[in-house]
């Protein structure tokens, strides 16, 4: 299996430790963030990696050779050049990850401990173009789902903001997203013309919103109890750094 890992962000709220090295290799346990993502998706099976790079590139590179490329085919996606976002880092890697079968995209800034294999086998099982990690957590934007956790758009809390516009999130369930999902390729198609009407850099957030009437894009939600961190901000990175030891 296949996975993308986010790690090209600037990392700004987690200055000063990102004026010199990029938010991935922010430890955790005395472990760099990529390197807890990468061993957790290698655990589930995975044995190619698409790494995206910007903010100090050269060191990612250089951690990921000092270990080997932990034993498995890592890629980088080089956007050096320009950001290009989550959904345009997905599609600029598209060629690395497009083989007809589901892959898994991990932010390098969430350190969670549910089942990855439980998620894969609900996407598969539910025949989802797009699996999400939904989560009933306070957040200023939210996907929107209906009882069946089939999206149904986008809202920002507190605002008439929605996409598709007009939504009404009244009858619908608001669910933050957790920086984990599973994709198909068959999202690409989509994506390619989204990015020629919109450009090359930017999120699945809207694109998944503006397009879950053409996919089919669920939410999933742990069966059980688990640990979930953002350590892209310096108060949750100091509450992972206390349960992870």
């Amino acid at each position: 299996m296949k996975a993308m890992v986010f790690a090209a962000g600037l990392g700004t709220r987690l200055k000063p430790l990102t004026d010199n090295m990029p938010k991935a290799l922010v430890e955790v346990g005395r472990e760099p963030m990529l390197g807890r993502v990468i061993n957790k998706l290698i655990n589930i099976g995975v044995d190619t990696v698409v790494v995206n790079v910007h903010h100090f590139p050269d060191m990612i590179r250089g951690y990921l050779h000092a270990n080997n490329n932990f034993g498995i085919d890592i890629i980088i996606s080089d956007e050096a050049e320009e950001l290009l976002d989550t959904g345009g880092g997905i599609l600029a890697a598209a060629g690395w990850l497009d083989d007809n079968k589901p892959f898994i995209v991990h932010n390098a800034d969430i350190l969670t401990d549910f089942s990855l294999k439980e998620m894969v086998d609900t996407h598969i099982s539910t025949c989802a173009d797009v699996t999400l990690l939904a989560q009933n957590r306070r957040s200023s934007r939210t996907f929107v789902y209906d009882d069946s956790l089939c999206l149904k758009g986008w809202a920002r809390t507190g605002t008439d903001e929605t996409i598709p516009l007009g939504l009404d999130v009244n009858k619908l369930r608001c669910l933050a997203f957790g920086g984990v999902s599973i994709v198909n390729p068959s999202v690409f198609p989509l994506m390619r013309q989204y990015a020629e009407k919109n450009g090359p850099v930017f999120s699945t957030t809207p694109f998944y919103a503006s397009e879950c009437s053409h996919l089919n894009i669920i939410g999933y939600m742990p069966s059980g109890e688990y640990r979930w961190f953002d350590i892209g901000k310096m108060e949750t990175l100091v509450k992972a750094r206390e349960a992870f030891t």
